[in-house]
């Protein structure tokens, strides 16, 4: 059975826990590989989905429908995820994820393991990745990722460039 939108909005604000379990189900998946592309650890993407959906059910009556419910999902998963990356980068356990080459016609002719180039956006540096995986996967213009980051327009511009450079030199090995 197939909920509408509306529907599954509705059920929320009531706070129906069948409705939001449904919520929570069909946006989990996506809303997580968002976190987890933008957090330096795993355990803080997860934490920061949990927190992301908690702030969902709580807001959900604000919803304007100026987009889609995914998309209203997915900023305040961004947002709860910088948050996260914020504190978590204070942390001194770090770790810089290891990257092992792969047959990069494999990777592109079967498309059987884009991990590989997951690990190199993953092995980016943190604030590179961020501005990155914002522009070039989510979407967001230049304007949106400095109001979201703090930071100036030129800055994210740069960062953008300078994050394609180090994945062009993490590629570049392998495309010879």
């Amino acid at each position: 059975m197939d909920i509408s939108e509306e529907t599954l909005i509705q059920g929320c604000i009531k706070q129906e826990r069948r409705f939001q379990k449904l919520l929570y189900d069909r946006y989990c998946a996506a809303m997580f590989t968002i976190a987890v592309r933008l957090c330096v650890h795993y355990e803080d993407a997860e934490d920061a989905l949990q927190e992301a959906f908690l702030e969902v059910f709580k807001h959900i009556h604000e919803f304007r429908k100026e987009s889609t419910l995914g998309a209203w999902i997915k900023k305040i998963v961004v947002r709860t995820a910088l948050k996260k990356n914020k504190k978590s980068s204070q942390r001194q356990d770090i770790q810089i994820l290891p990257l092992t080459f792969c047959d990069f016609d494999n990777l592109i002719e079967k498309q059987t393991d884009m991990e590989y180039l997951e690990k190199c956006i993953l092995s980016l540096p943190q604030k590179s990745r961020q501005i990155f995986v914002l522009a070039e996967i989510e979407g967001y213009s230049h304007e949106e990722i400095a109001e979201l980051l703090q930071i100036s327009v030129g800055t994210s511009k740069s960062q953008l460039h300078y994050a394609k450079q180090l994945l062009k030199q993490k590629l570049e090995p392998i495309l010879k």
